[in-house]
């Protein structure tokens, strides 16, 4: 069975046409797609002759079943299904719901002309893909993820490790292969744990929660004002940073808005240094000392929003220690946390990571070798076959 792609492509392309520039699609999004249509659409087998898979529900055909990146999508709407008998509020919504997509290259073109084909083939008002979010390749140390070769870390080796989950997480968005192939490295690993998180944000957050909890102030939010020159500045930076922030993930600049929210805990950390928040302050200058620590309390629940879309479980982690709900991102600055509210106890939360760890994780998940597995030597039949326009090697495959 295939779908009729050659019939649909004029309506594809006026779909990727306004698509593709009011979605603000990534480069690469746009370049594969146009050059399916440059090439022109080919019919696209659906049906697999396998005894796995979604089966087709047609008598003549029940021994076989749908091609997964033809079934896969339509799994997009019939989870929603599954989920709210109210799925058309989303999936047949295009005047209220922006469709946003996310997916390494290679699975680019089944979303951006597969499955809107098969949505357009209906006739039937479907929300359709508004900003599809495609990366480059994530290679590993000095070469490709390989589980065959044991090359590389994979999600059961992520939880062998015990290094907690936020690490993680971080350390894979900052380093997203948003425009080019990007590496993972133990040593950028466990360099952006210990200097990054660790150094700008965990020292931030527990400096100043540690000073409130002390006997000084018994874990109470003293009063403030906002009058002084170091406060007004503050604010002025950190308002312009917000903006910035906003701005990149509207535009699903995931990494850009990481690295934002991380200036925002480093404007905080100067912040402390300019206003030099030690036990002399707080004896000699009271006024200030109290000022400073609200301040910088209000921002650390600042960094709880920002970093919740990233590392959510460190987002509750600081909420849980400030004793407040989490909040929303905001449009500016705000004073949320008043004179005479109480926080909880201070916790770490990041802990160092040995540097002579990565030898051993290197070792352990394959990284240790530079040498690559020899290659067989490839026919000239294969390398003439490489050379084949993708869609037409698609089509050969699934007719064999």
């Amino acid at each position: 069975m295939f779908i009729d792609l050659p019939k649909l492509q004029p309506l594809c392309e006026e779909f990727v046409r306004e698509s593709s520039t009011i979605g603000n699609w990534s480069n690469n999004g746009k370049v594969i797609t146009q050059s399916w249509l440059k090439e022109g659409l080919k019919y696209r087998c659906i049906t697999r002759d396998l005894n796995w898979g979604t089966p087709v529900p047609l008598e003549h055909m029940k021994e076989k079943v749908f091609y997964v990146w033809f079934d896969a999508p339509i799994g997009y709407p019939s989870i929603t299904a599954n989920y709210t008998s109210e799925w058309e509020k989303w999936w047949k919504n295009p005047e209220d719901v922006k469709l946003y997509q996310f997916m390494g290259k290679d699975n680019i073109p089944f979303h951006t002309v597969i499955f809107p084909c098969s949505l357009i083939g209906t006739n039937e008002p479907w929300t359709m893909l508004h900003h599809v979010s495609t990366t480059e390749y994530l290679n590993y140390e000095n070469g490709k993820f390989s589980k065959s070769r044991n090359a590389g870390v994979f999600g059961n080796n992520v939880m062998d490790t015990d290094i907690p989950v936020s690490i993680w997480r971080y350390y894979l968005l900052s380093n997203r292969p948003e425009n080019n192939d990007s590496v993972f490295t133990w040593k950028d690993f466990i360099t952006k744990n210990n200097s990054e998180l660790l150094a700008n944000v965990g020292n931030f957050c527990n400096r100043v929660i540690k000073f409130i909890d002390s006997d000084k102030y018994n874990g109470i939010i003293p009063p403030f004002s906002l009058e002084g020159e170091s406060e007004k500045q503050l604010i002025e930076d950190i308002n312009k940073l917000i903006d910035a922030y906003i701005d990149a993930l509207e535009s699903v600049k995931l990494r850009n808005g990481l690295e934002i929210a991380m200036k925002i805990s480093q404007r905080g950390n100067l912040y402390l240094q300019e206003s030099k928040l030690d036990n002399s302050l707080y004896h000699n200058e009271r006024a200030q000392s109290d000022t400073l620590v609200t301040v910088a309390v209000n921002l650390i629940y600042l960094l709880s929003a920002v970093f919740y879309p990233y590392i959510p479980t460190t987002s509750e982690s600081i909420c849980q220690q400030l004793n407040a709900p989490l909040p929303r991102i905001p449009e500016t600055f705000q004073i949320n946390i008043l004179e005479g509210h109480v926080i909880s106890k201070p916790e770490y939360l990041f802990k160092k990571i040995d540097p002579k760890m990565e030898e051993i994780y290197r070792q352990k998940y394959g990284g240790g070798s530079k040498e690559e597995p020899p290659k067989r030597r490839r026919s000239k039949k294969e390398k003439k076959a490489e050379t084949k326009p993708q869609q037409e090697s698609d089509l050969r495959d699934c007719l064999e």
